[in-house]
């Protein structure tokens, strides 16, 4: 599977969204559609994005008792999405059960990763807010191990673990990989943060990119930039 780059269309409703898209003509990107949007547009804004011939990694985080996410995995393989995720956090029992109900009757069903830990999670915040106390990227693999294990196909990491990640759990074990910004761009609220180019060098097989494209000046020359660096 090629790298690719993942726009994430993080805007507070529709139009602006769709304003958004509408300003690649030649392009279709692969777009992330998060919580703020999904919740505003609903599940209306998947399928018009999917008409327009855009690749979509569904990113809703999903977390509860194994049997809600098996329910609810099995509504969101009806929107045809290419990629959706859970927090590996919820047990493999719960990674499992998504995995089941995310599959059609006919066998088929988009990508699943597993969230290990936030990028904006620092060793500090996991340990004074979640009480781990073991190290940061020890607790990443170990989370990436439980996912590999449960049948899921990647993980959504930090790109400075993603090599690791390849390493533990073997090379077709996706790392997509937010937590990206240009060499000379803001890293924002995030603190594991790298640039397409290294990125690309540590071992990303997907990077999310949003505010760097999407606030950019000339958004449609920042992705290419980012296509440039990333995929080369």
């Amino acid at each position: 599977m090629g790298k690719d780059v993942i726009i994430a269309c993080d805007f507070n409703g529709k139009d602006e969204c769709m304003k958004f898209l509408d300003r690649f003509t030649e392009e279709k990107p692969y777009v992330k559609i998060g919580m703020e949007l999904f919740y505003s547009a609903g599940p209306d804004i998947v399928r018009e994005i999917k008409k327009r011939g855009h690749k979509i990694f569904l990113d809703l985080k999903l977390h509860d008792i194994p049997n809600t996410v098996k329910k609810s995995m099995a509504v969101l393989s009806g929107l045809d999405v290419d990629m959706c995720n859970l927090h590996a956090g919820g047990t493999k029992a719960m990674m499992q059960a998504a995995l089941e109900g995310l599959t059609r009757p006919d066998g088929t069903r988009p990508l699943l990763i597993a969230v290990t830990q936030l990028t904006s999670t620092s060793q500090e915040r996991m340990k004074e807010d979640l009480l781990i106390d073991r190290p940061l990227d020890e607790v990443v693999m170990h989370y990436a191990k439980c996912a590999a294990e449960s049948g899921l196909d990647g993980v959504v990491c930090s790109p400075l673990e993603a090599g690791k990640v390849h390493e533990v759990c073997g090379k077709d074990f996706l790392t997509v990989t937010p937590g990206v910004r240009f060499a000379d761009g803001d890293v924002g609220d995030q603190v594991r943060v790298t640039t397409p180019e290294k990125a690309k060098e540590i071992g990303s097989d997907y990077i999310v990119v949003g505010r760097p494209i999407t606030q950019a000046e000339n958004p449609v020359e920042a992705y290419r930039r980012c296509v440039r660096e990333f995929v080369g």
